[in-house]
Formats: C-alpha cells, structure tokens, sequence
C-alpha cells in the first residue's frame, strides 16, 4: 500500500501531524517560542487516536504528541470500506456529520477530518463540518463522532432483539 504524503509509521501505527502551532513569551532578553503539535495515530484497520503534545522544540513537541495520541485510542467498528451508520460528533464549536458510503466514493472530507478518516482506515465516506473550522475541535469533533459508532451485531446484543 502506497503510504499518503506528510503521514510517517511507526511500527504499526500510522502517524498524520495536523497542526505544528509557534507561542511567543516576551521575558527581559527578547521572545522565548515554544511549540505545539497535534497528531492523529491509527493502524488503518479500525484504531485511531489523536494526541497533543507542546515543548520548546517542534521534534519533542511532535513526540509528546504521538505518545499522547497512542495512549488515548479508541477502536472503531468498520463495515467493509465505510461506518456502519450516520452519526454526528460535536466538540466546541465544530460539528461533524459523518455518512457512510458504497465502495468507491473515496473520502469526501475536508484537511483535518480527512486525516482522520484515512488513519483510522475508512476509505469510503461523505463528511461534511459545521460551525467552527479550527482543525484541532474539528479532530475531536470526529473522534467524538466515531467513538458513537455501533456494529448491527452490538446493538443486537444491547437492545437483546434480533435486527433486519
């Protein structure tokens, strides 16, 4: 599989930076910067995690950040290319509505949602974000929607009804 440019692995994760953002302190010898990097990891077969990471350096900021995003990762079900069913994930201000779609299509989505989606491992789905652009509550605005995700086979054993 031909890797997607500005991702890297490591191991078996696959690594896409979303943003690398500088701050400047004032202190009595000028400006001290320091730096923050958000990153979204997965294995492209149903695992994806963000992470954030700051320090006075971008590579330990970068570092921080994939310790970060493999510490929180959540498992997703997938349904072939795609997710199971429509959901919508709210973080903040942003809003991401979340659609599946027959093999194919692609990933229609926006920057940072579209990273996403592709470490995460759906190849096939139609997104669409409202509200607030910001890419990192845009990140968490997805998670947030694909952490909501069910299988037909858990629901089946929540609700304990058998489902069409």
């Amino acid at each position: 599989m031909s890797t997607i440019p500005g991702e890297t692995t490591h191991g078996e994760l696959v690594e896409k930076v979303i943003n690398v953002r500088r701050c400047a302190a004032v202190i009595k010898g000028g400006r001290r910067f320091s730096f923050t990097a958000m990153v979204v990891v997965g294995n492209r077969n149903g695992r994806v995690g963000w992470g954030y990471g700051k320090a006075n350096e971008v590579p330990p900021a970068y570092e921080k950040a994939i310790k970060n995003a493999t510490r929180n990762m959540i498992e997703i079900p997938l349904q072939g290319t795609t997710i199971p069913h429509e959901v919508w994930g709210h973080f903040g201000a942003s809003k991401v509505l979340l659609l599946p779609a027959s093999p194919g299509t692609g990933i229609i989505a926006g920057g940072a949602v579209r990273a996403v989606c592709e470490v995460a491992g759906i190849r096939d789905i139609l997104t669409k974000s409202f509200g607030s652009n910001n890419p990192q509550n845009l990140v968490k605005a997805t998670i947030a929607g694909l952490a909501q995700l069910r299988s037909k086979e858990e629901v089946q054993r929540l609700r304990g009804v058998p489902l069409p």
